[in-house]
């Protein structure tokens, strides 16, 4: 059976992107604003996490909204735990301001969706060309910053499986001290329902912990990741402590 709602929501996402993004193309091309292109998005994306409830049996919890800049102009860098699909679908439906995701562009091909991020103010990047690259990210990302637009990335770069930790990157440190912006640490537990492997999801909660602003000031960048990190894993530890179990 949960196989089969599995199936279910992620056909469920598959259609529902279709009208979508040829919502969001719509209002591109007769020259709304990038904020109204947004929330086109935001819109599929809340449906998507939404309709996890019903259909899988999925809920979420959240703590430490109190965290987060409360003046519309202050930037900021969200240094996220990556666990699964989940939460690149719940942080913006759940926050506050317009963020932007940091990317491989080989996300850019997949039909409509790839199309939608394509139109959105993100920072999309070929990892083939190195330091270009994270150029391209410093560049953007402050710009974005600058805005009041808030920049998240996964410090560990991708999915990771239930009590596992990466390598963390420096690079949404180096972000935040290039443009004097604090980072905040976010938690996610979401591996407990939305497993990277197998396919089939698990009715449960996803905690999300959202941690207290880290200043970048005075910190170098391996300073400031070193914090996020430790911030993020030992709250891991505490949402999810069956993970981190000897032998587990």
């Amino acid at each position: 059976m949960a196989f089969i709602r599995s199936v279910l929501h992620l056909l469920w996402m598959s259609v529902t992107v279709i009208p979508y993004t040829l919502a969001l193309l719509l209002v591109r091309v007769c020259g709304g604003k990038q904020s109204s292109v947004y929330r086109v998005a935001r819109a599929w994306l809340a449906l998507s996490v939404n309709s996890a409830k019903p259909m899988l049996g999925i809920s979420t919890r959240i703590i430490g909204m109190e965290n987060l800049p409360t003046d519309p102009k202050q930037g900021v860098v969200l240094l996220c735990k990556h666990q699964s699909t989940y939460e690149t679908f719940l942080m913006p439906a759940i926050m506050p301001r317009q963020l932007a995701y940091v990317f491989k562009k080989e996300l850019l091909k997949i039909p409509f969706f790839g199309w939608s991020i394509g139109s959105l103010d993100m920072v999309h990047i070929d990892r083939s060309q190195g330091s270009r690259a994270f150029a391209k990210v410093l560049q953007q990302g402050r710009k974005l910053l600058n805005q009041g637009t808030w920049v998240i990335m996964f410090p560990e770069g991708t999915r990771m499986a239930r009590g596992e930790v990466g390598q963390y990157k420096s690079g949404g440190a180096r972000l935040a001290v290039s443009a004097g912006v604090p980072v905040v640490p976010i938690a996610v537990t979401s591996a407990r329902v939305w497993p990277k492997k197998p396919f089939t999801k698990r009715p449960g909660i996803v905690d999300v912990s959202i941690g207290p602003q880290i200043p970048s000031e005075g910190k170098t960048q391996d300073e400031l990741m070193q914090a996020a990190q430790d911030w993020i894993e030992a709250e891991m530890r505490r949402l999810d402590p069956e993970a981190y179990l000897p032998g587990k």
